[in-house]
């Protein structure tokens, strides 16, 4: 589940890049279309489309986090929810101001970002969960040891390695793993933009 996440993380990541100026565009003049010609039901089709799109990446998301956290650490995840949630609010209330502190193509890229470091992150966690049953070696098992400048399991470094991958003792596997992700999302990066013609 954590790689499924990671791939569609990636993927509306990419998705956004090539759609993402357009789309506004797109939802209103066909959102105009259908309220012209007294179509709700086009209406209604297309938010629950756009809701079960986003509804299911969710899921999966969410699914493949708790997989990786224990019992104690539940209440925290729901912490984070709310927060997440009032985050969320904050910023669009942000938005609304018309460009004036936070402009969309800022946000877009800030959250491109986010989302490709939260993806790497899911990504490691899966291979460490495979180098955990033995199903990929560890190589070299620790690497450096990086806890004196961030310790990863103190409340802080546990955010931090949740949210971008970060290991304080990471092993050889772990740090190739994390590049290779780095390295195919840049591929696929370049191979879109040759594609658009972006």
């Amino acid at each position: 589940m954590v790689f499924v996440a990671a791939v569609l993380i990636v993927q509306m990541v990419l998705w956004m890049r090539e759609h993402g100026r357009t789309l506004k565009k797109k939802l209103e003049s066909g959102l105009a279309e259908k309220a012209a010609s007294s179509n709700w039901w086009g209406v209604t089709v297309l938010a629950a489309l756009a809701i079960a799109r986003e509804g299911s990446e969710a899921v999966v998301f969410l699914y493949g986090s708790l997989t990786t956290a224990d019992s104690a650490s539940l209440p925290g995840i729901a912490l984070a929810g709310v927060a997440g949630l009032a985050l969320a609010f904050f910023t669009f209330y942000l938005l609304q101001l018309g460009g004036k502190i936070l402009s969309w193509r800022l946000f877009f890229r800030i959250t491109e970002v986010m989302l490709l470091l939260l993806g790497a992150a899911l990504f490691l966690t899966g291979v460490e969960k495979l180098m955990s049953m033995s199903l990929l070696p560890t190589l070299i098992d620790p690497l450096w040891d990086s806890s004196a400048l961030l310790d990863d399991m103190s409340p802080f470094g546990g955010v931090v390695a949740s949210l971008t991958g970060y290991r304080a003792h990471p092993a050889l596997m772990s740090v190739l793993a994390y590049a290779g992700f780095w390295l195919g999302v840049w591929v696929l990066f370049q191979w879109r933009a040759r594609r658009t013609g972006a």
